[in-house]
């Protein structure tokens, strides 16, 4: 798949900052699902570290995953997939369940192929919609920043589905 057109140079990103493409801030939304698997031999969130005492845990307090998950453009796994989700979730909480994320979107189809959008933030299991906030990017999405809402399209023992719409400002 051939990468988006913009030269990532150290000159060329320098000549970039000079004069951001159309110095104006751009929207851009996205739509997308995000495809977890905990356990069998395709697994895509294989835990890597725990604490001594995360089996007594409610919560799975101390319990890291390192995560390189297909993102596609509908719920069905084998929907067309337009990038990955790169990157670690823990439990950071003892009283409820609730993950602190730190990943990236990384795009390998379409206008946006070899871009990347950054995100980090908390999500409590308990909400309906999660909120993460858009703290970067790169190639299309350079000083990315914005919001990530996250929502459980469908979750069981070993696989989870959620659908993620972002409003991304950038350059």
């Amino acid at each position: 798949m051939a990468t988006a057109t913009i030269d990532k140079s150290p000159k060329a990103v320098e000549k970039w900052f000079k004069n951001p493409p159309y110095a104006k801030q751009n929207t851009t939304k996205l739509h997308f699902y995000f495809h977890e698997i905990f356990g069998g031999d395709n697994q895509t969130g294989p835990i890597i570290a725990q604490a001594n005492i995360t089996s007594q845990s409610p919560t799975f307090f101390g319990m890291l995953r390192m995560f390189d998950n297909p993102l596609t453009i509908g719920p069905d796994p084998n929907s067309k997939e337009v990038g990955r989700a790169q990157g670690i979730h823990g439990s950071p909480s003892m009283s409820e369940l609730a993950l602190f994320f730190n990943f990236n979107f990384v795009f390998i189809d379409g206008p946006y192929n070899g871009s990347t959008v950054s995100v980090m933030g908390r999500v409590a299991e308990s909400q309906e919609y999660r909120e993460l906030s858009i703290i970067g990017g790169s190639g299309v999405f350079r000083l990315a920043k914005g919001v990530a809402t996250a929502k459980t399209y469908f979750s069981n023992d070993t696989l989870v589905i959620v659908e993620y719409n972002l409003v991304i400002l950038h350059y």
